[in-house]
């Protein structure tokens, strides 16, 4: 067998930092718009994380009890 099928490898833990870097700097940025630490954003690694800190943003407003 060629390779032995262990892990990754060097290119796949390449893609896999540049994901988390793609998926992480958008919400480094937007993060302190909604009153929210930049570092959360690296909750943001993790998928449901991600989708959590989506919910948190869309409803900010209600949740700090605001009108709108």
């Amino acid at each position: 067998m060629m390779g032995g099928g262990y892990g990754m490898g060097g290119g796949g833990l390449l893609w896999l930092v540049i994901f988390a870097a793609l998926v992480v700097i958008p919400f480094w940025k937007l993060l302190p718009k909604f009153g929210i630490p930049n570092w959360v954003s690296l909750v943001s690694i993790i998928p449901l994380g991600a989708l959590v800190l989506l919910w948190v943003m869309a409803f900010r407003d209600k949740i700090d009890g605001g009108n709108a």
